[in-house]
């Protein structure tokens, strides 16, 4: 019984690593994509965590988040610095608006309609609200409204686009419905 569940911990430890790695390696990828604004991101790095839900505990997604964003913040060399109070803020926000989606939709099959693409949005939706509160509290104050338009459409369309890819990939992918990590919640 210790042996088995020695195997399963390691068996999540390794997915979160992956996952973790996986996050890394997109957000290096979108540094490189050139943006018309600096703040505009796709927010590719929070596609694996979006597909973690089907194969993580809750606390292993926090982790997961937690490495993405100092992972994130040591490679673009941000950690201190304002752009890692946007970073935290939008990360942990959109984690809980996938959760919720994931937790109260999709893990149940309570709403056939709800799916991938509704954590997407969601996680957009929350990363933009929080990011435009600690823009308007912290730094800008009420000059931040005049970007919030961009900001959301931004967020719904990179949203829409990050939620039919992981819906595509959960849907079709051998290697992902044979990934383990632990049992999901």
């Amino acid at each position: 019984m210790n042996r088995q569940l020695d195997l399963q911990q390691d068996n999540t430890l390794k997915t979160v690593t992956f996952f973790a790695a996986l996050c890394l390696f997109l957000s290096a990828v979108e540094y490189a994509i050139p943006k018309p604004l600096p703040f505009l991101r796709l927010g590719l790095a929070n596609l694996p965590i979006m597909l973690a839900f089907g194969k993580l505990r809750f606390k292993h997604i926090t982790l997961l988040v937690i490495l993405k964003t100092f992972g994130q913040a040591i490679i673009s060399g941000t950690l201190f610095s304002y752009v890692f109070l946007f970073s935290v803020s939008g990360s942990f926000a959109a984690c809980f608006g996938m959760s919720l989606v994931y937790y109260l939709f999709i893990w149940k099959k309570q709403i056939p309609l709800a799916s991938y693409i509704g954590m997407g949005l969601a996680g957009a939706l929350f990363n933009t609200v929080a990011q435009f509160f600690v823009s308007t509290l912290i730094f800008f104050g009420t000059g931040a409204s005049f970007i919030a338009p961009i900001l959301f459409c931004n967020g719904t369309i990179t949203g829409l686009l990050l939620g039919f890819f992981a819906q595509h990939f959960v849907s079709k992918s051998k290697w992902y419905a044979m990934l383990s990590g632990g049992s999901v919640i």
